[in-house]
């Protein structure tokens, strides 16, 4: 139940009411001015959490300093490779998901703007025409009721005066969700960079691997060749030829495996670079090259400043807090104010000013009961307001947790990447020795083959954990935000798509930071062009075979 007073008043009745309806429209016009600060959100401040000094992660008693968590927004630089930046660069400018992120950001601001459309009068121009004829038998019709008439009319405004800030939480609401979904393309970026990042890494641990396989092969089918000769000579049983060619074969048949693995992760890469499969390729390398990165992690209470997906959350827990004020203000009396004019006769005689009209007044609306409806819905917005408190506090740990994970992993891998290089030395000299002594006849090639096989495990299995640690170094700066910070976020001002008077450049909003869209997405229609060069790499070509050579 509402209970509502309106307050029209009719064309040319001015002299007698004058006065009292422009007071009552002087003090509705003023009433936004004395009741601005009656905001009805609760005060709002994000939860303030007690963090430890440092990371588990860390040596024991070391206290990160605020100045060491530093990490440069370009961080993929840190491995120091070209081909890298090259491709971090043409994702950032191509790919697909993340130009679509960039649209709704720029759909959330269009938002801020439409919410805010509520905030000033909306004023509209209208014109109809109408010719009708009344029966001149008709029951009950007035004597002085023209037999016909054309009317022509044009002209309305209206306006809510916003007591109660109701519409100001709405414009809020929208610009808070906004920044959220500019944190959101922040974290869809470094998604992005951190997937292109990891996937490069694994690719090139595949051609170190493939690099591995060839000098493995090279050098099995130097021994086969010895064994052939040994056994020519009955100085061999035939049984060392038959297991120096399975030895050969199952080589042989591994590295196939790695290849099938490579074309699959090169096919990821090209998706991400937002180019067709089929249309590019990276050419493969002998070794795994990378600079491993000095990786800054800060203090664990700058991470709240550093994560988007964090600056996300608290951005949608304000708005959960702004939702409460617009519950409350349901509960109190609601004003708009209307004003309408124009010209009434036929069209000879419209612009006549005996014909003008004008009404314009005032109408008050005041809820008395409605089933619990306001109140249901107060209570849902301080339930949904206390959801987002839960969740925030959950992104917390979660981040704090990837945080310390990266750790363990980077801290852990490096020490057994060290290990695995003495491992890969030993075997190597053991496998040399092995096969001296048995061409000179004094040991047996299931020593030779023992050792061979322990050197090509020893081999892949240091090149994988290496690969994995640059990975985990990958992910670590993942976890702590890329060189991301919170001050990156547009403000709110900024969140405005457009001006209530701009009518040209509304295809493309201007751009605020670095969220970007494509501006042309038809230029990328053709799938089966050659993708574009990438720092010399040019469109697909078979990829040449990497040197085999002799293990060290």
């Amino acid at each position: 139940m509402s209970f509502s007073l309106p307050l029209p008043a009719r064309h040319r009745t001015l002299p007698r009411c004058l006065s009292l309806r422009s007071a009552t429209l002087g003090l509705s016009l003023c009433a936004p001015l004395l009741l601005g600060a009656c905001d009805l959100a609760p005060p709002y401040a994000p939860p303030h959490f007690i963090v430890p000094d440092s990371w588990q992660g860390q040596a024991p008693f070391a206290i990160a300093r605020p100045a060491d968590a530093t990490l440069p927004t370009q961080w993929w630089k840190l491995f120091n490779d070209p081909l890298l930046d090259a491709l971090e660069s043409r994702a950032l400018a191509e790919n697909g998901n993340l130009q679509a992120a960039g649209e709704r950001f720029l759909q959330a601001r269009t938002m801020v703007t439409k919410a805010r459309a509520d905030l000033f009068p909306h004023v509209a121009l209208t014109a109809g025409g109408s010719d009708n004829r009344q029966s001149d038998d008709r029951l009950f019709r007035p004597m002085t009721t023209a037999t016909q008439v054309t009317d022509d009319y044009a002209g309305l405004a209206s306006w809510e005066p916003d007591f109660w800030s109701a519409i100001r939480n709405r414009v809020r609401i929208r610009r808070q969700n906004a920044q959220e979904a500019a944190a959101d393309f922040a974290m869809a970026r470094l998604s992005l960079e951190a997937e292109l990042a990891s996937d490069y890494i694994q690719l090139r641990g595949y051609d170190a691997q493939l690099s591995i396989y060839n000098q493995s092969i090279a050098y099995y089918t130097k021994a086969l060749k010895i064994t052939k000769t040994q056994m020519d000579y009955q100085a061999a049983p035939r049984l060392d030829y038959a297991r120096a060619q399975a030895q050969l074969y199952t080589t042989q048949a591994l590295k196939l495996d790695i290849e099938a693995a490579r074309q699959v992760t090169e096919h990821a890469i090209a998706v991400l670079v937002n180019a067709a499969p089929s249309t590019f390729s990276i050419p493969p390398v002998a070794t795994l090259a990378f600079k491993q990165p000095h990786v800054p992690v800060g203090v664990p209470s700058g991470l709240l400043q550093r994560r988007p997906d964090i600056a996300s959350s608290e951005r949608r827990m304000a708005q959960a807090n702004r939702a409460i004020g617009i519950a409350r203000a349901a509960f109190y009396p609601h004003f708009s104010l209307s004003a309408d004019g124009g010209f009434e006769a036929d069209g000879m005689k419209l612009a006549s000013l005996a014909n003008s009209l004008w009404t314009y007044g005032a109408r008050f609306n005041l809820p008395l009961f409605d089933g619990g409806l306001r109140r249901a819905e107060l209570q849902r917005s301080w339930s949904g307001y206390r959801q987002t408190r839960d969740e925030y506090r959950v992104t917390v740990l979660n981040a704090f947790r990837e945080v310390e994970d990266g750790l363990s992993r980077t801290n852990r891998l490096t020490l057994e990447n060290t290990a695995l290089e003495k491992a890969v030395k030993a075997n190597l000299e053991t496998q040399n020795m092995t096969m001296t002594l048995y061409q000179g006849g004094a040991g047996t090639y299931l020593e030779a083959i023992f050792s061979q096989e322990n050197t090509l495990q020893a081999r892949i299995l240091q090149t994988m954990t290496a690969t994995r640690m640059f990975q985990a170094d990958v992910g670590l700066i993942r976890a702590l935000g890329g060189g991301w910070d919170v001050k990156d976020l547009p403000t709110m001002a900024q969140t405005l798509s457009m001006g209530p008077f701009q009518y040209k450049d509304l295809h493309h909003p201007r751009q605020v930071g670095d969220v970007r869209a494509s501006e042309k997405p038809e230029q990328w229609e053709n799938l089966t062009a050659p993708a574009p060069d990438i720092a010399g790499l040019g469109s697909r070509s078979h990829l040449a075979p990497m040197p085999a050579g002799d293990l060290p």
